[in-house]
């Protein structure tokens, strides 16, 4: 039986079929990268979810708004951006001190956020409800009368709402590449 094995020069000609089997076809229309001209942005974020977990993914929401801004091209000082998260759900949780080495990680990227200015919000009345206490709560985090009222008011100011829609993953990018 005949060995199969690829020389140098095999392997060379495979790839190049395979880079232009992947190439568009002369005159075939492609997408194209575009630099949205991105200026200081007004961000409330309305976190309630149904998990308390749910906050760890959610942060990244964060993340995704805020990285792009403060890197290149842009490069805008943390201090233009005006982010808000207003928190009212299950997650209220990982924001009382009690449940510090449950939440530990989401507490760590939150304090790493508010040292940028993010600002964390608590709905008072779902403390209320939880059986917390405003010094319950970590030195970052603001109690506000009531999570609904409070999107609102900075919705009025012009803020813009950002909800995230919170999924399970249930295969990798791999997986449905």
């Amino acid at each position: 039986m005949k060995s199969c094995r690829t020389t140098p020069v095999t392997a060379v000609l495979f790839s190049c079929a395979l880079m232009l089997a992947a190439a568009p076809c002369p005159g075939e229309e492609v997408s194209r990268r575009v630099q949205t001209p991105y200026t200081e942005q007004k961000v409330v974020f309305d976190f309630y979810f149904d998990n308390p977990q749910m906050i760890n993914a959610a942060l990244y929401w964060i993340r995704s708004l805020m990285n792009p801004l403060l890197d290149a091209p842009y490069d805008i000082a943390p201090e233009l951006l005006d982010i808000k998260v207003v928190i009212h759900g299950t997650e209220i949780v990982a924001l009382a001190r009690k449940n510090q080495d449950k939440y530990s990680d989401a507490v760590e990227r939150m304090r790493y956020y508010a040292s940028l200015g993010v600002q964390f919000k608590v709905c008072g009345i779902a403390a209320q409800d939880y059986g917390y206490q405003t010094n319950d709560f970590y030195d970052f985090v603001e109690v506000v009368p009531s999570a609904i009222t409070e999107l609102a008011h900075w919705q009025l100011q012009g803020y813009a709402l950002i909800t995230p829609r919170m999924l399970e993953k249930n295969y990798t990018i791999e997986e449905i590449r």
